[in-house]
């Protein structure tokens, strides 16, 4: 059953959970993951936490014991979640130790300071010198404010998982905050073998965002309409192509070099988002096609067991069809829709839902903190 899963791993892919809660870490559920799934890592985000803590009763007895201490709701989330990370991160250890690249946990700076420089760096040393463990990554939104950000974070020996990236140009951005960061790094005469980073590049909403546009071409009908039809449901895969390409181009070179010996370590491409949000496309193509070497496949449980059941892996499938790829945009333009606002608009989007999960995490602890203490 799992087998696709194992030949995954053979073409290098890391194979990653986006999930966590406190009972199915108690449960074992992460070390069957481990252990069955070849899953070697952990990704969270605010909503994730939000259904976690929002379903059910499992965290109430500790919210009653912390609200009692007299935390507020904001510090007893952040306990909470903080405590799972750290328990999900002693289960990812033995991957961690075997090779440094995975057994990572990501935890996500407060999304509401995603436009806020100096916020989101203060955040991020918090929470990664907190958790003191050197197998979590820290999450920083690839923002015009998360840049300068995760440059700074990096430069402090910071493990970043920089999240939220949807167009090219922002993930250009983000590589070189990165290379421009090891830089500062050595500068200082730290270690670069010790630092971690991966740039979590989100395909399904590209998607999402774009077929809805190429829908409504196909709509008004005319001449352009077969050719918007013909680009449905190929916006994400080709756009994450592009991605791959330029971490190729990048991570080789004299200014990598250099780094490289150094001790410094390539930042992975973290494909994000790869469950398929429209019924009509094969539940695990996001999977199916971009598969290439070191990069990371985070999924959703339901994503990784269908692709253990009925997953094909074809080989190094993100570096073909690149002739389509490069047309992406091109043809997009010609049909009216721009690549810049459909990067701007996930973006937006993208930071607005996570800063909505957090915050309802945040009155969910309340109404049960409130409870306790009247």
């Amino acid at each position: 059953m799992t087998r696709p899963l194992e030949e995954l791993t053979r073409q290098g892919v890391a194979v990653w959970v986006d999930s966590i809660a406190r009972d199915w870490l108690q449960k074992g559920e992460l070390r069957r993951l481990r252990d069955e799934y070849f899953v070697v890592g952990v990704t969270s985000n605010p909503t994730i936490f939000q259904k976690a803590m929002g379903e059910g009763s499992f965290y109430d007895d500790d919210i009653a014991r912390l609200a009692r201490e007299g935390l507020d709701a904001k510090a007893i989330f952040e306990a909470l979640a903080l405590d799972d990370i750290r328990a999900a991160a002693a289960e990812l250890e033995p991957v961690y130790e075997q090779h440094a690249g995975d057994g990572y946990v990501s935890f996500e700076v407060d999304p509401g300071i995603a436009n806020d420089t100096d916020a989101t760096v203060r955040d991020a040393r918090r929470l990664f010198a907190t958790l003191n463990r050197p197998n979590v990554f820290i999450k920083i939104p690839a923002t015009a404010a998360g840049i300068p950000a995760i440059r700074a974070s990096i430069g402090a020996g910071i493990n970043v998982n920089v999240t939220l990236i949807f167009s090219i140009e922002r993930y250009r951005e983000v590589i070189e905050a990165y290379l421009a960061g090891l830089e500062d790094l050595a500068d200082a005469g730290g270690d670069l073998e010790s630092v971690a980073s991966v740039a979590s590049f989100f395909v399904s909403r590209v998607d999402t965002n774009v077929d809805a546009k190429l829908q409504a071409v196909v709509e008004r009908g005319g001449s352009d309409a077969e050719r918007a039809r013909a680009r449905l449901g190929t916006a994400a895969i080709d756009n994450a192509k592009l991605a791959y390409e330029v971490f190729q181009q990048t991570f080789t070179g004299p200014r990598w070099e250099a780094l490289a010996r150094e001790g410094a370590r390539v930042q992975r491409p973290l494909w994000a988002s790869t469950s398929t949000k429209n019924p009509a496309y094969r539940d695990v193509m996001y999977v199916e096609e971009l598969v290439a070497r070191q990069t990371v496949d985070t999924m959703p449980l339901e994503t990784i067991e269908a692709f253990a059941d009925h997953g094909v892996v074809r080989g190094q499938t993100a570096t073909e069809g690149l002739d389509r790829a490069h047309a992406l945009w091109s043809d997009l333009a010609a049909l009216g829709i721009d690549e810049a606002t459909v990067g701007r608009e996930l973006e937006e989007e993208g930071v607005k839902k996570f800063a909505d999960s957090y915050q309802a995490a945040l009155d969910t602890v309340e109404a049960k903190r409130a409870r306790v203490v009247g």
